[in-house]
């Protein structure tokens, strides 16, 4: 691991790195632009409407009669609109939606998300509750909460909106699943959606909201709908830590039910090591991986499906809520499915970009070197080679402030192309639960420490 950013080791010509910056920052202008125009979901104030029609929704950063600080407990990135909605949407069906906490709280909060959709959403009910279990839907019973939206149990969320729940006060322990449930009685177009989950959810007909029981759950879906955030008001925790990533930190073929991401063995280390009593960051771990994402490209639409790293860093990251640091593990994807952008210094001028607009909100930012794919249907030579460039140059601190090796800890010692075969899921690219068990164990919690440094 590498503390610092040298931007002198092995950095291109001073001509040659402006003419990318150049063309990385039209990137992002144009993305920019489709996202200020079409969605409007930057996460930094809500939108929608109560009861009465109109108005701004507040953040609603003050607590209910209690005291700590609001930090992420939770989070998935809106990847696309879900196939098969494009009519009728959720109307007239219960969305319950299973999330793992990664902090305790005294009170709760959710922020749901429109961008995808072509119409407004309208909200008649939303509710949380603490699940009975792991894979129900379920609640504990006396924890069901009726969730408000400046004080309305009814929201209406523009096309390209999102809006922010009012607080409610409910203890969450660490490392509990938590119901939060949406009903929406009409057609609102396609439902924005997460795909990739590896975890249950379920779906009911009709206003089950408020069921303590699971039994109108009849319905499962790997898909997170509409929910995008769960904030707590937290003792336990003074900040946020965002992984931001691929599929490789979304945790793709992960043992589903069972949070093995890497993100997730990130913060029962974090919850663990509070508990012991070392100088550790007290911080929650929310996930913003999007399986297939890339640092330079987005994929088709308006706004587009798997929005590229540039143009969704600002939603996904810095408005994060009470954000201190990420961890960005990207850059496999250009690698493999780019050629046409993904040239060594291009991918590595988009890392840099990133770092700048971190640095500049007081982020800090460890970076992870990208993980082998030796053996993978699209490897090549070239690409191997491509691969091992920009990881030389992470690794030699010209790119983030701190670096976490993560091709070393689960590269094949005797074939270093490859993932180590216990680590490898046996796609040959993403790793296997023990491999992100080790890419959540090798980050030394220190690096997290401390802010982004001051740029002379």
């Amino acid at each position: 691991m590498t503390p610092g950013r040298d931007a002198g080791a092995g950095a291109p010509h001073s001509k040659h790195r402006a003419l990318l910056a150049a063309i990385v920052t039209l990137i992002v202008t144009i993305s920019a632009a489709i996202y200020a125009t079409v969605s409007r979901d930057d996460g930094s104030e809500s939108r929608a409407s109560g009861a009465d029609g109109g108005g701004r929704a507040s953040r609603n950063d003050a607590a209910p009669a209690s005291t700590g600080a609001w930090v992420g407990s939770w989070s998935a990135s809106p990847a696309g609109a879900e196939p098969g909605t494009e009519t009728t949407g959720m109307a007239g069906r219960s969305v319950r939606n299973v999330v793992h906490t990664s902090v305790g709280g005294t009170s709760v909060r959710i922020t749901l998300s429109n961008l995808y959709g072509h119409a407004p959403l309208a909200v008649t009910h939303a509710s949380v509750a603490l699940a009975a279990g792991p894979a129900t839907a379920a609640a504990v019973p006396d924890t069901m909460r009726r969730l408000t939206f400046r004080g309305s149990p009814r929201v209406v969320i523009p096309a390209g909106g999102q809006v922010m729940s009012d607080a409610a006060r409910l203890a969450v322990p660490f490392g509990s699943d938590v119901l939060v449930t949406t009903f929406s009685p009409t057609p609102s177009g396609p439902v924005t959606h997460h795909p990739h989950t590896q975890q249950t959810n379920y779906l009911a007909d009709g206003d089950h909201t408020s069921d303590v029981t699971g039994a109108a759950y009849t319905t499962e879906t790997p898909y997170w709908r509409y929910l995008t955030a769960l904030d707590v008001l937290s003792h336990e925790a003074k900040g946020t830590v965002v992984a931001f990533g691929d599929s490789i930190t979304d945790g793709f073929g992960s043992e589903l039910n069972a949070n093995h991401r890497w993100p997730d063995v990130l913060a029962r280390r974090l919850h663990e090591e509070a508990g012991n009593g070392r100088d550790t960051p007290r911080y929650g771990v929310v996930n913003q991986g999007i399986s297939g994402n890339r640092v330079l490209t987005s994929g088709l639409g308006r706004p587009p499906t798997n929005p590229s790293a540039l143009s969704r860093f600002e939603r996904d990251v810095l408005e994060r809520t009470n954000v201190k640091a990420v961890v960005v593990a990207l850059g496999v994807n250009d690698v493999l499915h780019s050629p046409e952008m993904a040239d060594r210094e291009g991918i590595l001028t988009g890392l840099r970009t990133l770092v700048d607009r971190a640095h500049a909100r007081g982020v800090k930012v460890v970076g992870g070197t990208i993980t082998p794919f030796g053996g993978h249907r699209a490897y090549t030579d070239a690409r191997e080679t491509m691969r091992q460039e920009i990881n030389e140059e992470i690794r030699s601190g010209g790119v983030f402030d701190a670096v976490v090796d993560y091709d070393k800890a689960l590269r094949d010692s005797y074939d270093p192309r490859r993932l180590r075969s216990d680590y490898d899921s046996g796609d040959h690219l993403h790793p296997s639960d023990k491999g992100y068990a080790r890419m959540g164990e090798v980050l030394d919690l220190d690096l997290l420490k401390g802010a982004a440094p001051v740029e002379a």
